[in-house]
């Protein structure tokens, strides 16, 4: 009989309340990240007179950035610990997204306007300048979020280490990974309805503020397993019972050894990842990224319509 099974007490389950907070990060991660795609084509591009370009630019610099802060966001999360480098990371990405919601105002002030309506009404070379000007208002926003949103799976994956033993790992993992999908799926029956009813600029600081809600509730609920109150010895065993078994121990103490980033390439297991996300993420960014402008220039239906939101 295991050493957690021993106990007295009766175990308690804190560990899967962790969890659920990894899953409503994730899942604010992605409505973050969508907010753009579900209101540019029918709210943004009219009054910044965009085209498909504009907005082309700014979804691939928004990807660019986050694979390559994603290769650092992992030794951030390391230094900075699973709590502070957790709130560091949504606390940024809120910051970013809610950011969106200013460009707006300075692209007015940047070319002398009053109103949204002014920047409708604008002719001419006056409408280069309005969709240069807010692109690259909107590119820095979009870093930014880019820069916050990558530190999420490294810090979500760091807590399941800290919080489960190896044998339920991939199954705590793949709940709150499912966050991705839900969050995906929350969006457009939400995001739209928010723009049409309080305007584009409200959607992002709505569902930019519920990263900072969940900060707050970070803060007070979140410790390392062994310093938290409402785990009890009993779970905490469980937790740690990997630990436990001295054998296993020695022999990953007698084989570890650092292994360079570079030198990861020379596995085939890595090539093997690199293909198959390579092949499969193209098609689930258009799906995030194109479906609702898609929708809309082809067949005429808006994402704030009820067919729009149940298609996307």
């Amino acid at each position: 009989m295991n050493t957690f099974q021993k106990a007295s007490e009766k175990m308690t389950n804190y560990r899967w309340t962790i969890c659920a907070m990894l899953f409503f990060a994730t899942t604010v991660n992605y409505l973050d990240r969508q907010v753009l795609s579900l209101t540019w084509d029918e709210f943004i591009k009219p009054e910044f007179h965009w085209n498909e370009s504009h907005y082309g630019t700014i979804t691939s610099v928004f990807s660019i950035v986050y694979a390559i802060c994603m290769l650092f966001a992992g030794r951030f999360i390391d230094w900075m610990g699973t709590k502070k480098g957790y709130l560091w990371a949504i606390g940024v990405w809120s910051f970013g997204a809610c950011l969106h919601a200013g460009c707006g105002i300075a692209t007015e002030h940047y070319v002398g306007m009053n109103s949204a309506a002014e920047l409708i009404a604008a002719t001419g070379d006056v409408v280069v300048v309005l969709a240069t000007v807010s692109m690259y208002f909107f590119l820095a926003a979009r870093c930014i979020l880019a820069l916050g949103e990558a530190g999420n799976f490294p810090a979500a994956i760091k807590v399941t280490a800290e919080y489960f033993p190896k044998k339920d790992r991939a199954y705590a993992t793949s709940i709150f990974n499912a966050g991705a999908s839900i969050g995906a799926l929350i969006a457009p029956i939400s995001i739209p309805l928010l723009a049409k009813a309080w305007g584009w600029e409200m959607a992002f600081i709505v569902i930019g503020a519920l990263g900072f809600i969940w900060m707050g509730l970070w803060v007070f609920m979140y410790t390392t397993p062994d310093r938290s109150k409402y785990v009890n010895k009993a779970e905490l065993e469980y937790i740690e019972q990997d630990k436990n078994e001295k054998d296993i121990v020695i022999v990953e103490e007698e084989h570890e050894k650092k292994i360079g980033f570079l030198q990861c390439f020379t596995f085939k297991q890595t090539w093997a990842f690199i293909v198959g996300k390579f092949m499969t993420d193209g098609v689930w960014w258009f799906f995030l990224f194109w479906t609702p402008s898609y929708l809309n220039t082809q067949f005429g239906i808006k994402t704030s319509d009820p067919l729009g939101m149940g298609l996307i």
